[in-house]
Parts: C-alpha cells; sequence; structure tokens
C-alpha cells in the first residue's frame, strides 16, 4: 500500500490546528505527522517539532541552495516576515507510513504537484467568518503580548487566499464544516481517512 498524505487547510482559526492534534493521537489512524518549517515566532503552548520546526532565514537559505525546499510562503507582518515551508528533509517515507499535514491552499498545491494527486488528499475546513474572528480573537487574548493588528491582517488576507476561484482551481471538491459541534467534523475526517486506502 502506497503511503497518502492527508492535507488539511482552510482560513485561520477554523479549528484547523485542534483537529490535527486529534487526529494524530488517534492511534487507530496510524498517521504521521508531517511538520513543516517557520521562521514565526513560537506562540505559547508550541513546542519546536511539534506544530512546526521554528527557524530562522539563514536556515531556510541553506535548504534552498541545497535544493530541498518543496514550497515556501513568506507574509508581511507588522512583525517583519514570516516563512513557512515544507523541505524534502529525509522524514517522509511514503512506503511505510501515512502522513497528515496541515497548511495553505497554496501550500497543498505545490506538495500535491511534488508528491502526485494519487498521494497528497486535500481535507478543507471551513467555518463561517463571524465564528472565526470571534475565535481568533480569543485566541489571540490569551497570548503574552496579544497583536490583534496581525489577526486582522491574517484575517482579511484569508479572504483572497482561499477565494472559491482558487479552491475550485486547487481542484478540492469537499469542504468539512466546522460551525457546529468540533466532534462531528471531526468525525467525517477521520471517517475519509480510514476509507482510504
Amino acid at each position: 500500500m502506497k503511503g497518502k498524505i492527508f492535507y488539511i487547510m482552510g482560513k485561520s482559526a477554523t479549528g484547523k490546528d485542534h483537529i490535527f492534534r486529534v487526529l494524530t493521537q488517534d492511534r487507530r489512524l496510524s498517521l504521521t505527522p508531517l511538520v513543516i518549517y517557520t521562521t514565526r515566532p513560537m506562540r505559547g503552548g508550541e513546542k519546536n517539532g511539534r506544530e512546526y520546526y521554528f527557524t530562522d532565514e539563514k536556515r531556510l537559505g541553506e535548504l534552498r541552495d541545497a535544493g530541498r525546499v518543496i514550497e515556501e510562503r513568506v507574509y508581511q507582518t507588522v512583525q517583519g516576515p514570516w516563512y513557512y515551508f515544507t523541505a524534502d528533509d529525509g522524514q517522509i517515507d511514503l512506503d511505510h507510513r501515512r502522513y497528515i499535514g496541515i497548511g495553505t491552499l497554496e501550500s497543498f498545491v505545490k506538495i500535491r504537484d511534488y508528491f502526485g494527486a494519487d498521494v497528497v488528499l486535500p481535507v478543507y475546513i471551513e467555518t463561517e467568518d463571524g465564528i472565526r474572528l470571534e475565535r481568533a480573537l480569543r485566541r489571540e487574548k490569551k497570548q503574552a503580548h496579544p497583536d490583534y493588528a496581525e489577526v486582522c491582517r491574517r484575517f482579511l488576507a484569508d479572504t483572497e487566499d482561499f477565494s472559491p476561484e482558487k479552491i475550485r482551481e486547487a481542484g478540492i471538491r469537499r469542504v468539512f464544516s466546522n460551525n457546529g459541534e468540533l466532534r462531528d467534523c471531526i468525525a467525517k475526517v477521520r471517517r475519509l481517512i480510514r476509507d482510504v486506502r
């Protein structure tokens, strides 16, 4: 059986990180987390190598020069540029494992094109904008130094990054709604993963 990469994506504050954690911890699914890199600061409660590999632009340059960067994105934030990227760093073994990743629509397309559409399967999470904004503000209030300007920037950027046209162009046909009970959304995603062989 060839391995798969189930790739979770959606706008900010749709519950992606929580869904990712729950599915990763479900031993019956036997999913290995696909951990990407970022140069952004670590948030409270995050751990290096779990949510991301936290790194710097120097290391990104080294991986770029070695031809090992599959995809990368940069966001011009109020704190300066933040890079997010996926590297072919030896962590992916599709002969023996199934993976779960999390990222943007753009990163999904590049990773799918790199590994193949038969390997990289989209899991698109959608949440109504009002609910998303409430969640984002609640989450930011818990930070040691809340950055509401960045919350607003991300919220507005998501409208463009996840436009209906871009979702269609990426070939995403199935959407998992997270407007109600989170466990219902997780159950539907879990069923998809179990059914794919």
